[in-house]
């Protein structure tokens, strides 16, 4: 069975998805699509069903991403226990998946940012309300966190080497 990976953010029309969107895009160059499970939610349901950002779809297609399929979910839709991995964008979402795990068997729960080393604790802000450029200094940091997941979990895991 392969190895699920949940990624949160407050809406899951920004952060979350361009995380999904990102890490898939980086199984698939190393030929792991087939052994990881991705997905992303918000800890909130005001935008489910609607798709990722406009900036973000836009950004993300410049680097050959497509993300345009998404639809937002909350993480009131899934059922958190049976994800392997879930990565928070920031401290409010760790609490608020930390809740909602009280009564759960937790998986592993970790901010997006603890595999990068310099990076470690660091937060992943919110570029809704803020120019391209703020979009754009996201992708860098999903993109070198994604990285850093991918080798942590290609040590823990046998199955993950090349």
């Amino acid at each position: 069975m392969p190895l699920s990976i949940l990624f949160v953010c407050y809406e899951n029309i920004c952060r979350s998805p361009m995380a999904e969107g990102i890490f898939t895009n980086l199984l698939t160059e190393h030929d792991l699509h087939h052994t990881i499970h991705v997905s992303s939610a918000g800890t909130v349901s005001y935008q489910r069903g609607s798709s990722p950002d406009q900036r973000a779809i836009a950004l993300l297609s410049d680097y050959g991403i497509d993300i345009s399929s998404l639809k937002a979910q909350s993480i009131d839709d899934l059922t958190l226990h049976t994800y392997d991995w879930i990565f928070a964008m920031d401290y409010e979402t760790y609490e608020a998946v930390q809740q909602s795990l009280a009564t759960q068997q937790p998986p592993y729960l970790h901010l997006m940012m603890d595999f990068v080393e310099e990076l470690a604790g660091e937060e992943v802000p919110d570029p809704y309300y803020d120019r391209m450029e703020a979009f754009d200094g996201v992708r860098s940091m999903l993109t070198t966190a994604a990285d850093a997941i991918l080798a942590m979990l290609k040590e823990r895991y046998r199955e993950l080497r090349g």
